[in-house]
């Protein structure tokens, strides 16, 4: 057994700071309230005897006395519920329902006691009442028992856990009732040992009950009842503290000086008061012992987080008495929890501790023991006990920086990249708190300096040099966004981070590397973003948020203040970086984040004509697509026609493009001469300027330099030539793209004329002519450029086009014609679906390198998703899809999203033909496997077995709700059988088809069909089959003989008919348990014969070839009723399904021939052998109901006997085996909790054994954890 850790009798004087937990808590009155009334001679109030009872009871011997007792259930149910409604509403002053419980208590304590027994046994949502003679007659455990009986668990729902605004507040108001009535009773009814003694033994005895409620509710009353009663012993302490000192005082004085009365009244008072702190020692010892240690590992989440909660509590309000290893011990074992919940309040808990410095000292052998846990726990699975972690571990680094080693700092800095923001921040303020908030002795006089001499210098170098040592730079905006709110200062310095890079270094200061000068610019441009923006980086928010007025107003001035700084100092940057693509870059995103209007406010057009010079010089010195499209992007960002200094910048931007274009009209003339071999430098100039120009063009509409022309000269060269190099080819097709597009721009924002439109739709379609011959080029990335370019300009010519109420654009509409469609096709097949060892286009040949790995399928996914936005869009024919799909199995990990995506999307779009293209791509593998293997194949081969798996997983696509794929599902049948039979044998009938294989790949979507469809199908199945086929039993005619029964197998494969698939999606279940009462009711002798006619005509509906298949007309079903809710009596096994469904058909328009007589002679035996075994079943499934029956009623009529298994929701944990494995090795002693003995009328109970599973609530590591 546990022996709960004893709670020390000298109690030590608090700070004064730890002392105000109650408002009138007052023992400076010595003969006034501090009188206690069970321990003084004269006043004790100990247990009555019978006659005092009767007095009290009977309320002083008054008329009707013993009626009021016998009638005290039902005046007590009104007064008890008034209790609970006001604790429920939370509105009134609780101070002042106590004190009118106080008064009823000491008018007649028994009566007082009954309505707060009844007020928790309402609290945990149960409805009996316990009765006075109950009260007065029966032990805890009997009326514990009883309740459970009458406890109604039908919904589960208790108030702790119940939904709404009045629940909500229930839990805190339950709380305060507590704690204001142990606050209100702390002077003297405490300690009557009556009151507390009934309510703790009632607490202890439901916090060990099997029932939820009753547990959960206890628990949560006993732990705030021993919080309160801390308070109480933390105020005793103080004031035995105060008396000590005041009998020490008086004691020193002279002996004339000194009152020897006053000494005999301290000492007297230091005696009640130890008196009083003795019996609080006992009821917190007997809650702990009783309830605290069995709870802590309770099998219900909740209840073990409310422990560890208040053990919290606890610690931090006493901790002279509770911050000890005795204790903390449960909460390291607890920090090994299976639910997260419980961590967190581990977290939390121990948060409060490390918060205060001066309780350092007693955490030290609690901190090595379990400082790697709480290390681990920055990964926890779930997101908030990860931030808690890490905000613990901050607190712990500011309490004590030797006890985190480098390694454990190392484990927390990384999570600065998180993708969670919380989390990122959390590890942000660590990384703060470690590198970054020490400041040095000599800093103090260099604060008011500025730029490279300030203090914020070194720190900037700081997070240069861990940024570079993370070795993540792609992810400085992660980094910058997990410091933003704790380090906004630094971040902000850009003035120093200018000064770093542009002046010189001081005397004996190192210079900053290259390196470090290209992580300090990506980090200020970072950080500027930031600012300018306010929010975080991709994924790390849900979305934009409005900002306060507040936020809004520091997002100006920081603009303000980026564009004064850089406005100046962004010219003289890319002067001394010019020559540097990745630092030119970056610098030109800046101006995007400018207050464009400073420039004139200012006067800063010197400024900006030195910058408008320093861009072009970058265009005429760089040919990175990078660099021209930051170059690009910046002429658009200053090119604001709502600012003054637009025409300076429109300006400048003329003049450099028609500089570009007359160079490019100049140099392609020389290139594109006759009989001229051009050479390589005429090529790089041709490409050089190209690039220039294909990257303003992205971002600017250059329709006035007529580049069309040009460009299609240089297109239609190289396919007759065929030697032009590939570069000006990819160039030149995305030119020729964004002329095209800003042409469409211009033609929809405008009212523009039919020859503009006629002039647009022919360079359209002669550039997608042009693409399409480039389909067929030996340059992979030019085949791919030119795919990407085609799918996206026959996406946007689409029929889409016209939505909007844009019908004047229906010329421009395009569709592809069947070659363009194939060779789409087939440029997808041979460059997407290939194996990675195949792909041979990863930069500078490193195949082996797993980036270029990753980069090449990302590529391909690219080009598999264009493909499949045409089929979604239906800007080519779905049947197109076939050649995808199939590919569904072999390359589902790289393009297994995208497929089944693709596939949701066009069953959205036509179910039917959706189901025929899925059976379309079977067939197309069915051939292929044919055409290597014959069609002797072996059906256990691994490409058959591959086949049919894929139309498993087919058939798991089409969902659970049959009637809304009972069309599709029909038409994928229809189309399934007639390729099964398409190829006749040429040996003769009495060989199978050559497709009949392709039955057993159908028969995979036979659970799919209604029962009513299997019928359908099964009759057209016949139509395919001779007479001798039906006779067949050899292995190749296997396959026939699987679909024929998955056809018949209705009741079992198909648990739902119409009507049921129509009331409810979820009926499976319980039409298992259901049958019609067709012995009850008959079915009208029309519609027993509506599915026979429909059935028996039904060829002449599967021969017609419309895209919509009409089923059988669904005959109404019998109301469907759980077995259960019915009387044995209706329970007859031998009724089924088919006395309502007549299978067979009765009734024939025209005679039948022999082989048709034989084959429905056939059908009928297979049908009535079904139809047997459908019955035994049902007869197998009547017995075990009833059995099951008979089993739920025995137990229902005794829940709570021994030999019983009681039913509730749930069954809390067991501890017959303790938890002594986990004690091993604890050097510390605990101590055996006695509790007082009982002095009331009822004896308190033992408590059960509570056997304990560590492992059912706890990860399999803290079972090998030593604990101190």
């Amino acid at each position: 057994m546990i022996a709960a850790p004893e709670i020390p009798t000298d109690f030590t004087l608090l700070q004064e700071s730890e002392t105000h937990f109650s408002s009138d808590t007052d023992f400076e009155d010595i003969e006034g309230k501090n009188q206690k009334q069970g321990k003084g001679k004269t006043c004790k109030k100990g247990k009555k005897g019978p006659a005092e009872k009767g007095k009290s009871g009977n309320g002083g011997g008054k008329p009707g006395g013993p009626n009021r007792m016998n009638g005290h259930h039902q005046q007590n149910g009104v007064e008890n519920m008034m209790l609970f409604e006001v604790v429920k509403m939370g509105k009134s002053a609780m101070q002042s329902v106590v004190d009118d419980w106080i008064e009823s208590y000491k008018h007649d304590r028994d009566i007082a006691l009954l309505d707060l027994i009844n007020f928790f046994i309402q609290c945990s949502g149960c409805k009996g009442v316990v009765t006075a003679e109950m009260f007065r007659h029966m032990q805890n455990s009997e009326i514990i028992r009883k309740m459970t009986e009458e406890f109604d668990e039908d919904s589960g729902d208790y108030p702790l856990t119940m939904a709404g605004p009045q629940w909500k507040k229930f839990k805190s108001s339950f709380c305060e009732f507590i704690g204001v009535l142990v606050r209100q009773c702390q002077y003297s009814i405490i300690y009557d040992e009556y009151m507390m003694d009934t309510v703790i033994s009632l607490l202890t005895g439901l916090s060990d009950s099997q029932v939820r409620a009753f547990r959960h509710t206890s628990t949560l009353a006993a732990m705030k009842l021993m919080t309160a009663l801390v308070n109480v012993a933390l105020n005793l302490s103080i004031n035995m503290d105060n008396t000590q000192r005041q009998y020490e005082a008086e004691r020193n004085k002279i002996i004339g000086k000194r009152a020897n009365d006053r000494l005999e009244l301290l000492l007297q008072k230091r005696k009640e008061l130890q008196e009083n702190q003795d019996e609080i020692e006992n009821m917190m010892n007997a809650i702990f012992k009783g309830v605290f240690v069995h709870r802590y590992r309770d099998a219900i989440a909740e209840i073990r987080a409310i422990c560890i909660e208040e053990i919290g509590i606890w610690m931090k309000m006493y901790s002279d008495a509770f911050l000890n290893d005795s204790y903390l011990k449960y909460v390291g074992w607890t920090m090994h929890d299976k639910q997260g919940e419980v961590r967190l309040k581990c977290l939390t808990a121990l948060q409060g501790l490390y918060y205060n410095k001066e309780l350092n000292s007693k955490l030290e052998l609690f901190t090595s023991r379990f400082k790697d846990r709480i290390v681990s726990m920055t990964l926890d699975k779930e997101y908030d006990v990860a931030v808690q972690a890490i905000k613990l571990l901050t607190l712990v680094l500011q309490s004590s920086e030797e006890v985190l080693t480098a390694e454990d700092c190392e484990n927390v800095y990384h999570l600065v990249y998180s993708a969670h923001r919380p989390v990122a921040v959390a590890a942000g303020e660590f990384l703060y708190k470690k590198l970054f908030s020490r400041r040095d002795p000599e800093d103090d006089g260099i604060l008011k300096r500025r730029g490279r001499q300030s203090p914020n210098a070194n720190l900037v170098k700081t997070l240069v040099f861990f940024f570079l040592e993370s070795e993540l730079h792609e992810h400085a905006a992660y980094l910058v966004d997990s410091m933003w709110d704790c380090a906004t200062d630094l971040l902000k310095d850009w003035e120093c981070m200018n000064s770093l890079l542009l002046e010189e270094p001081l005397n004996g200061e190192e210079p900053l590397t290259d390196r470090q000068e290209s992580a300090l610019i990506e980090i200020m441009l970072c950080t500027i973003r930031q600012a300018a923006e306010c929010h975080p980086p991709v994924g790390r928010g849900t979305g934009k948020r409005v900002l306060t007025a507040k936020e809004k107003k520091t997002q100006l001035d920081d603009r303000t203040k980026i564009t004064e700084l850089f406005a100046v100092a962004l010219p003289q940057l890319l002067a001394k970086y010019s020559v540097d693509a990745e630092k030119v870059t970056n610098l030109l995103q800046l101006p995007q984040y400018f207050d464009l209007e400073i420039y004139t406010t200012g006067r800063l057009e010197k400024h900006l004509d030195a910058l408008l010079r320093q861009i072009r010089d970058i265009v005429e010195k760089h040919t990175d697509i990078d660099v021209l499209e930051a170059c690009s992007k910046t002429y658009h960002a200053l090119c604001n026609e709502e600012f003054t200094i637009f025409n300076r910048v429109d300006i400048a931007r003329s003049q450099l493009i028609d500089e570009l274009a007359d160079k490019f009209n100049r140099l392609l003339e020389d290139f594109l001469q006759e009989g001229e071999e051009p050479d390589e430098d005429d090529a790089y100039q041709v490409l050089s300027t190209l690039k220039r120009i294909t990257a303003f063009h992205n971002a600017h509409d250059l329709s006035r330099w007529d580049l069309f022309g040009c460009n299609y000269k240089l297109l239609k060269t190289g396919i007759e030539n065929g030697d032009m190099p590939e570069q000006i080819v990819i160039h030149a097709l995305q030119c020729t793209h964004y002329v095209i597009l800003w042409q469409l721009a211009k033609v929809t924002e405008s009212s523009s004329t039919k020859e503009d439109l006629l002039r647009l739709k022919k360079q359209m379609r002669v550039f997608c002519q042009i693409c399409q011959h480039y389909l067929t080029n030996v340059n992979t990335a030019v085949k791919e450029q030119a795919f990407t370019i085609l799918c996206d300009v026959l996406m946007i010519f689409s029929h889409q086009i016209m939505t909007g109420g844009r019908d004047m654009l229906e010329p421009l509409v395009y569709t592809p014609d069947s070659s363009l469609q194939s060779e789409l096709l087939s440029f997808i097949l041979d460059h997407v679906f290939i194996d990675q060892d195949d792909d041979n286009n990863s930069a500078d040949g490193q195949q082996d390198d797993e980036a270029s790995k990753i980069e090449a399928l990302h590529k391909r996914r690219n080009l598999l998703a264009a493909f499949c936005k045409l089929i979604v869009y239906t800007v080519v024919e779905m049947n197109t899809a076939a050649d995808i799909f199939k590919q569904y199995m072999k390359y589902y990990n790289d393009y297994g999203d995208i497929i089944k995506e693709t596939m949701s999307k066009t069953r959205q779009i036509d179910k039917i033909q959706c189901a025929k293209t899925l059976i379309l791509s079977l067939q197309q593998l069915f051939n292929e496997m044919i055409q290597e293997n014959g069609y002797n194949f072996d059906r256990s081969s691994p490409t058959f077995s591959g086949i049919k798996e894929l139309a498993r997983r087919f058939a798991l696509t089409f969902g659970l709700d049959q009637l809304k794929t009972r069309e599709a599902i029909a038409m994928l049948h229809k189309d399934g059988i007639e390729f099964a039979f398409k190829e006749p044998n040429p040996q003769g009938e009495s060989h199978p088809p050559l497709n009949l294989a392709f039955l057993d790949i159908l028969s995979e979507f036979s659970s799919k069909l209604l029962r009513q469809d299997k019928r359908t199908v099964y009759v057209y199945l016949e139509k395919f089959m001779t007479f001798q086929m039906s006779l067949r039993r050899e292995d190749v005619w296997l396959p026939l003989m699987s679909y024929r029964n998955s056809l018949l197998a209705g009741g079992d494969d198909d648990t739902m008919s119409v009507i049921s698939g129509i009331s409810s999606r979820g009926s499976t279940v319980r039409n298992k348990k259901t049958k019609p009462a067709t012995g009850k009711r008959k079915v009208p002798e029309g519609r027993t014969f509506l599915i026979s006619e429909e059935s028996s005509s039904s060829d002449s509906m599967w021969l017609n070839r419309e895209q919509t298949m009409h089923t059988p007309v669904m005959m109404q079903t019998p109301q469907l009723t759980s077995t259960i809710m019915r009387e044995p009596k209706r329970l007859r096994p031998e009724e089924s399904y088919m006395g309502v469904y007549p299978m067979q058909p009765e009734h024939h328009q025209a005679p039948l021939d022999y082989n048709t007589q034989v084959t429905w002679m056939l059908a009928q035996r297979q049908q009535e052998e079904a139809a047997r075994q459908q019955q035994e079943r049902a007869a197998m499934n009547y017995v075990k109901l009833r059995t099951n029956l008979q089993h739920a009623i025995r137990r229902g009529t005794s829940l709570m006997e021994d030999d019983e298994e009681p039913i509730v929701e749930d069954v809390m944990m067991s501890s017959e085996g303790r938890i002594e494995d986990l004690n091993e090795g604890m050097d510390f002693d605990t101590m055996d909790i006695d509790l007082p003995p009982s002095k009331n009328r009822r004896e308190r109970t033992e408590l059960k054994p509570d056997f304990f599973d560590p492992a059912s609530i706890m990860d399999e590591s803290v079972l090998g954890v030593s604990m101190f």
